[in-house]
Order: structure tokens, then C-alpha cells, then sequence
């Protein structure tokens, strides 16, 4: 899937991006943890510091993380909204809003760049991480977003991963569960619907997205 529109304001879209070879680049939890906290850090248009810098803070070892940055950031702009998103071992799906111009770019550029520089001094290596520029489609409409992500909080159980969606720490799934102190998305005002039937919407089509899942990997190997 290439890159297939120009990215506008107040506009969302799918992104997702993969591993160069489909490299595991999530071995541990802190690794999915750190990308997270990119999430969070990169969303604002001025960071305080470097991220590392910032990650060495006395105040962030006191307070934690995720304390320490909604109190400092809570009256800073966005340049992106972060609707959903789905860690998984070998890549990453994001659902956004572009709230500023070249605010999606922007934000992809950062926070992948310091995941590759964290990862690559972490198993002391060099060069990319990533397969290319991140991959976008726009997403127009609302029932399209629902389902978009419904598809991107069940890519855990469909990779068997986990036998339910709310197993698997690294989405935003239980952020729509309501069952998350410090979300990262900001989804009330795109999608109105409460948390309960969310996850009845969620949960009636694990089964059937997983068989698919199994289908395309059975055509792949016979490819």
C-alpha cells in the first residue's frame, strides 16, 4: 500500500508503517511502553527538550511519565489528534487527525526517528529501522472510521497474540473501554458511542477477522 493523498487539515487517516524485513522491533514491554510515551511527547508543536532529555528529568522520575507531561503539556497545541492505535511486534497502525499543516509528517518523523535512535543504541546497531515512509488512507467517512478501529484493536487476538483485545497492553482498546487513567486519544467528538457497545462491537467480530487473517497467510505461503 503506497502513500495515497496529500495530507490536509482536519482530516484523519489510517497510517501504519512496518519493520524493514519484518524485523521484531518491540522485544520487550519497556520498548512498546517508550513508543507510547513518543506518542504522547510528539503530539504537542513545542516540546520542552529533547525527549531523552526530557526522560532524565528529576521531575519525570519523581512524578512518572505520563504525571509529569499532561501537567506541563495540558495548555500546549497539537499538531495532531491521536484517534486510535495498535502496537504490534513488527509495526505500528495509527488512526489521526491532522490538526496543522504538514502535522501528520511532522509527527511520524519524530517519533520514528527516536524509536530508531533508542533501538539502535539499545542493541548497539546501526542504520534504518523502518521499511519506508509511512503508508496513509483517508478516512472520509464515520462509519468508516468505527470499523477502521475495530480492524486496528483486534490485530492482537488475530495474530494470536492474545485470546482478547483488552489482553493486549499496547492499544488503545481499553482507552475506549474507559478503563484507562491517562489516555492517549481523543476520540469523543469523531465517534459517539458508549464504551459497553463498543465492546460488543469489538468482541462479535473477533472470530471472523482472525479466520481471515488465517486465510491471507495460507494464500501468502502458497504464493
Amino acid at each position: 500500500m503506497k502513500r495515497k493523498c496529500i495530507l490536509t487539515e482536519n482530516q484523519t487517516y489510517h497510517i501504519f508503517n512496518r519493520s524493514i524485513a519484518n524485523f521484531c522491533i518491540f522485544n520487550h514491554d519497556n520498548d512498546f511502553i517508550r513508543m507510547l510515551y513518543l506518542f504522547r511527547y510528539f503530539q504537542i508543536q513545542n516540546q520542552p527538550t529533547k525527549f531523552s532529555y526530557f526522560m532524565d528529568l528529576k521531575q519525570v522520575q519523581q512524578n512518572g511519565f505520563n504525571n509529569y507531561f499532561n501537567f506541563i503539556s495540558k495548555d500546549e497545541l497539537k499538531i495532531i489528534q491521536i484517534i486510535a492505535y495498535c502496537l504490534m511486534p513488527t509495526h505500528i497502525h495509527l488512526v489521526l487527525k491532522q490538526l496543522s499543516p504538514n502535522g501528520i509528517s511532522i509527527f511520524m518523523s519524530n517519533v520514528l526517528n527516536s524509536y530508531t535512535r533508542y533501538f539502535n543504541t539499545k542493541h548497539h546497531r546501526k542504520g534504518p529501522l523502518w521499511e519506508s515512509k509511512f503508508q496513509n488512507v483517508l478516512v472520509n467517512k464515520d462509519e468508516q472510521l468505527l470499523h477502521l478501529t475495530r480492524y486496528i484493536h483486534l490485530n492482537p487476538t488475530s495474530a494470536s497474540l492474545v485470546k482478547k483485545p483488552q489482553d493486549w497492553q499496547f492499544s488503545s482498546y481499553k482507552e475506549y473501554l474507559g478503563q484507562i487513567d491517562h489516555p492517549i486519544c481523543q476520540f469523543n467528538d469523531l465517534l459517539e458511542i458508549h464504551p459497553k457497545q463498543y465492546q460488543n462491537f469489538v468482541q462479535d467480530r473477533i472470530a471472523y477477522q482472525k479466520e481471515l487473517s488465517i486465510i491471507k497467510k495460507c494464500l501468502i505461503d502458497q504464493s
